[in-house]
């Protein structure tokens, strides 16, 4: 049985990015990973990194191929009903966002970790977490090919996801998963094809949402509002064209098309979880809250974690403190809340949600036209939108 000193579940961004700023303080750790690395960095998932991930990554030398790669973007664009109206970013808050698929901080995270010596355990399970209320928790782990090992530990990281083994002692322990589900899905496709619009298209229809993203200059990925029950075969491409065009086309921009090489549903859900932490066990990043992809806060809420969690640890293990660590809930909780917040309200402005009454179904259309009109009118509603929608700087303590 092995001893080190922290114990990080799951090679996503929490995960690696914790692992990463505890080195720069000294401080060792593993991560365990239940993925190979192929599956880690080929998993494609979207990136748009606010201001303070940008920033971070930048700070402690994981920037370069960032700066090098990522599309930059000072604005975005909403769409109603065909209106295009565009929201200045850096006009109204200094900053811009980084889109950067978040397989590419992942790629960047793990040859940063080993290239500093780090340990990461890919193809590796955890299958059992103890004494996590004792000053030496011991992790259970089995190897792919089912061997079986303990690592002692001074405190577990849970930043094992959705579906978080941590979480459930935590939720044994009294923490309450509070939830949401949302009457409305996105369909997404990735299609091969010219750039649409140098920006990111928000677009709001009586029919629906739609979102038309860049991944590089010859692969783009759309998503249009669907219900949650659809299947992929549902989805014909002639009726993703059609939906596409309809909720996007305008004399400003029409949907460039080409070879769609992938579909899937991606259903809308919400959750936080009430306690972060229980004795020496700490969960961050989904295993702790998760939120719909519209307001882009996913990964950005796991960097803010870890960013307030490696300095309490780094304290608890350098200098016998820990007043910060035990406070990593009640710091970390409120920006999560308001996360959940902006992605709740662009999410209800942007998307139709049936009632199965069609007079209630039209006045609720134009009532949330008439919102998103509200916002995009005035300086004072640019300014919200965009503040947010660029992130709150991260917080910052001293070990």
């Amino acid at each position: 049985m092995s001893q080190i000193p922290v114990v990080i579940i799951g090679a996503g961004p929490a995960g690696l990015m914790l692992s990463h700023l505890l080195h720069l303080q000294g401080v060792e750790s593993v991560v365990i990973e239940s993925q190979s690395r192929d599956e880690v960095e080929a998993t494609v998932r979207a990136g748009i990194l606010e201001q303070g991930t940008v920033a971070l990554m930048r700070s402690t030398g994981v920037g370069d191929r960032l700066d090098r790669e990522a599309e930059i973007d000072e604005g975005i664009q909403i769409s109603i009903d065909g209106d295009l109206e565009r929201i200045d970013l850096h006009k109204y808050t200094g900053h811009s966002v980084a889109v950067y698929p978040q397989h590419e901080v992942l790629i960047d995270l793990i040859e940063q970790r080993l290239t500093d010596g780090g340990e990461i355990l890919f193809s590796t399970t955890v299958t059992h977490i103890e004494g996590h209320h004792t000053e030496a928790p011991v992790v259970h782990l089995q190897n792919s090919d089912g061997t079986e090992n303990r690592v002692a530990t001074s405190y577990v990281v849970g930043a094992d996801g959705s579906r978080s083994l941590a979480r459930q002692l935590l939720l044994a322990d009294g923490a309450q998963r509070l939830k949401h589900e949302y009457p409305f899905a996105w369909f997404g496709v990735m299609v091969e094809a010219p750039q649409t619009h140098p920006e990111l298209i928000y677009a709001t229809h009586p029919d629906g949402f739609a979102l038309i993203s860049t991944r590089t200059p010859e692969l783009q990925r759309y998503y249009v509002q669907c219900d949650p029950e659809d299947s992929v075969d549902m989805w014909s491409d002639d009726r993703i064209w059609s939906a596409l065009h309809t909720r996007v086309d305008s004399d400003m921009v029409s949907v460039s098309e080409g070879k769609i090489t992938d579909k899937a549903v991606l259903r809308f859900r919400s959750a936080v979880t009430s306690s972060m932490q229980s004795g020496r066990l700490f969960i961050a990043g989904d295993a702790a809250h998760t939120v719909p992809p519209t307001g882009a806060k996913g990964l950005n809420l796991a960097i803010a974690d870890v960013a307030l969690l490696a300095p309490g640890l780094a304290r608890a293990l350098k200098k016998g403190d820990d007043g910060l660590l035990n406070n990593y809930t009640s710091l970390a909780l409120p920006r999560v809340w308001k996360a959940q917040h902006f992605s709740y309200w662009m999410s209800a402005m942007l998307h139709s949600a049936p009632t199965g009454d069609p007079a209630d179904d039209l006045f609720q259309t134009h009532r949330r036209l008439a919102e998103l009109r509200t916002v995009t009118s005035s300086d004072a509603g640019r300014q919200l939108l965009a503040s947010q929608y660029v992130g709150l700087d991260l917080p910052t303590y001293e070990v």
